[in-house]
């Protein structure tokens, strides 16, 4: 693994040197873009706009436009924005997990002590677990101010990027059956039914099937096989459809199976 960002996790007055990993990977497959006449590779270029000709990624600068003009900027602008954030990940603050929502949740990596900080990283890391609290921290990485959460995972610390509360869309757009609180023999019948399907979640249990199979039919197709798609129809429920009956077949399904 290759690290995408260096700096320091500031701990009270503690201070720890660390380096930043991914902690995720693609599992879909890895598709060429091709042309439909002769199955040549797509390729995209960064042209400039007046001249049409191709530029170096060297010679490419970033520019906010005002009024018609662009005001440059350069690596040292963005540190002078806050050269801390850059640089340093603060943490401000400890709250329990279950009082962020999961829509906030974005994008997770690993932290990686750096030399002659693994008592320090070790200390944050124990106390976090023996908390059961997260820290919460603001730091920049490529030159967007995120919003994180510094929690434990086996034996590493990881810092998950989270949304600030205006990137969430409000729901006012939609259209939503309103909430209800009141006891109804459908609402005891689908909590009947979610008790029967409550079990551990085991991660290890789910795997990404689609990618196995979409893999399985390509190897089949370059040996000549093709698989006839199968035909599904979307069943729309009407306003009328008796939800009780429902539930009830699908209590006597779930029993069935268990038996």
């Amino acid at each position: 693994m290759r690290s995408i960002w260096t700096g320091s996790v500031s701990f009270g007055l503690i201070n720890i040197p660390i380096k930043m990993f991914s902690a995720v990977q693609e599992s879909s497959l890895d598709m060429d873009m091709l042309d439909k006449k002769d199955n040549a590779n797509i390729k995209f270029k960064r042209v400039n706009e007046n001249t049409g000709k191709e530029v170096d990624f060297a010679n490419i600068v970033k520019g906010y436009k005002i009024e018609d003009k662009y005001v440059i900027l350069d690596d040292t602008d963005f540190e002078a924005a806050d050269a801390i954030k850059t640089k340093t990940i603060d943490i401000e603050s400890f709250a329990f997990e279950k009082e962020i929502q999961s829509i906030y949740y974005e994008q997770p990596y690993y932290l990686e002590p750096d030399k002659g900080a693994m008592n320090a990283y070790g200390l944050l890391r124990d106390a976090l677990e023996a908390s059961g609290k997260v820290g919460v921290t603001r730091f920049v990485l490529r030159n967007k101010e995120s919003l994180a959460i510094l929690k434990p995972y086996k034996n590493v610390i990881v810092l998950n990027r989270i949304r600030f509360e205006q990137e969430i869309r409000s729901t006012d757009e939609l259209k939503l059956p309103p909430v209800s609180k009141k006891a109804t023999k459908e609402m005891d019948m689908a909590e009947k039914l979610i008790d029967q399907l409550t079990e551990k979640f085991d991660i290890a249990g789910f795997k990404d099937e689609y990618t196995a199979k979409l893999l399985d039919i390509i190897k089949k197709k370059a040996k000549g096989k093709v698989q006839k798609a199968t035909k599904l129809k979307v069943v729309h429920n009407k306003q009328s459809d008796d939800l009780m009956s429902m539930l009830k077949a699908s209590l006597e399904t779930k029993t069935k199976k268990s038996s």
